[in-house]
């Protein structure tokens, strides 16, 4: 005699109208990267190598479509609801391990001509990405959005402009030892063919002067300083970028990713 009995039901996907919980993330989307290729890719010398899992992709597809037909666009969905200025972030449903007192009174100062530690709080909204990249468990992904701009003539000098425009920036603080060398692509490739990028498609300048390098510095000398001032050097270890205008999916709000990680942790 045969004996039927009832499969355990598969836990599907939830295809709700909302971003992931970290459980969701966890269960339904783990991470494609290790926090070493992260920074392979933040490094590579080109930020579109760094991707969110492909059916996190399509979640957040649905979830956009459904944003634009109550707010009209994406970008006045942050301007009118996400983008808490000058305020902790209280929407998240990540929880992040720095906490944000609400600053002091600023309202009377003036924006500065361009994103630094100076810019007053209200210009600037730090939240942790409700979509984030493909990242480990152990990694936060944060985003820095600000009324004011990140490339400014100030900073980024005229001879490095199409550059920053093909690249955007990028840099790293809190390492214990430099970040890994593009020469390691090669390596780690395969780990992309999901999104089929090959290195014959990665879009890469080549490599700059000592001087031209000195001038990429300066024009991410002011994120930088933001970031080691957040995100302590002793604690945190950090790989940040500015996307290229060709890879901004909301190019009218100046905004840097930062992926954060305590230094010590054990997940590759």
């Amino acid at each position: 005699m045969t004996i039927l009995t009832q499969a355990s039901p598969v836990e599907a996907v939830p295809a709700l109208p909302r971003p992931p919980t970290k459980q969701e993330l966890i269960e339904h989307y783990p991470a494609n990267f290790t926090w070493h290729q992260l920074k392979l890719f933040t490094n590579s010398g080109d930020l579109g190598l760094l991707k969110r899992h492909i059916e996190l992709q399509k979640r957040y597809n649905t979830w956009s479509a459904g944003v634009v037909e109550k707010y009209g666009s994406v970008p006045n969905y942050l301007i009118t609801h996400r983008l808490q200025w000058g305020k902790p972030d209280t929407l998240s449903l990540f929880k992040s391990e720095i906490i944000d007192e609400p600053p002091a009174n600023t309202e009377d100062l003036p924006p500065t001509p361009y994103f630094s530690v100076e810019t007053p709080p209200q210009y600037i909204s730090i939240i942790q990405n409700d979509w984030p990249y493909s990242i480990p468990p152990d990694v936060e992904h944060t985003v820095i959005w600000t009324k004011v701009p990140i490339y400014h003539p100030d900073l980024v000098h005229e001879s490095i402009k199409d550059r920053i425009e093909q690249d955007g920036l990028w840099g790293f603080t809190g390492l214990e030892s430099p970040p890994p060398s593009p020469s390691e692509l090669p390596s780690h490739i395969d780990s992309l063919a999901e999104w089929g990028i090959t290195l014959d498609k990665m879009i890469v300048s080549p490599k700059g002067t000592a001087e031209v390098q000195a001038l990429v510095e300066t024009a991410g000398r002011e994120v930088s300083n933001f970031v080691r001032n957040r995100w302590k050097e002793d604690v945190w270890e950090t790989a940040w970028f500015v996307n290229p205008p060709r890879l901004q999916s909301i190019p009218s709000l100046a905004h840097i990713h930062v992926f954060a990680r305590k230094r010590g942790s054990h997940i590759n």
